[in-house]
């Protein structure tokens, strides 16, 4: 138990969550960097899926193709980016690397949502005369809700996972703490900084699953 306690004594100093290598500091470009990978990785990922997943075709291909940056490691990505033109563009290399890493389980969660709806309900409303837009409104989407959220809420949890190699080339976040800590040899560093990452992913993923209950539930509301 000791590490344990030597890395809560390091979290609740006061002077490790201030000034330009503290806590606070490193949480927000963390969060920064995560945000903005996943942002953009839904734009992309989400819109291409769902069209798919209306259409039925091309589908498998495209999810095939991304899930290919399943198998290529982030810090590999980056390596290859540090070696670019974009070396010097600040978190660009870092925010791409997550992108590519974010997109297979939005685009796979999207395409597959859509595509395993019930063909009956979807049948039942071209019957009653709905336009392909209506029905993909209407019947696809709301009941694609729940596959598609567990791709964002999957897809956001890695992101803030993984955004920690950013430290590796020279960038911020919480990662900073962890190498900062090996390289002081400070366990109770590397400790404390591991925890704020599963910490801070748990939290995100609370928040999502929060805010599609409260989603769900208003649109219930509005439905009756």
């Amino acid at each position: 138990m000791g590490i344990v306690t030597e890395a809560w004594g390091w979290l609740t100093t006061g002077a490790h969550w201030t000034g330009e290598e503290g806590i606070g500091r490193r949480l927000a470009e963390h969060v920064y960097v995560s945000g903005a990978a996943l942002l953009i990785a839904a734009v992309l990922a989400l819109p291409l899926g769902l069209w798919l997943g209306h259409l039925g075709r091309g589908g498998a291909l495209a999810v095939n193709v991304s899930n290919v940056g399943r198998a290529i490691p982030v810090f590999a990505v980056l390596g290859l980016f540090m070696v670019s033109p974009l070396r010097n563009a600040g978190y660009v290399p870092t925010v791409v690397a997550l992108v590519l890493f974010a997109i297979p389980p939005l685009l796979t969660n999207a395409y597959v949502g859509v595509r395993e709806v019930d063909r009956a309900a979807v049948r039942a409303a071209r019957g009653m005369g709905m336009t392909g837009g209506q029905v993909f409104l209407r019947v696809e989407l709301p009941l694609a809700r729940p596959v598609v959220m567990t791709g964002i809420r999957s897809a956001a949890v890695q992101v803030v996972a993984t955004a920690t190699v950013a430290a590796m080339v020279g960038q911020g976040g919480l990662g900073r703490i962890i190498t900062a800590g090996f390289a002081t040899y400070d366990t109770a560093q590397v400790v404390a900084g591991a925890v704020l990452v599963a910490l801070l992913a748990l939290l995100v993923e609370g928040v999502l699953v929060v805010a599609d209950r409260l989603f769900d539930r208003h649109r219930r509301l509005v439905e009756h």
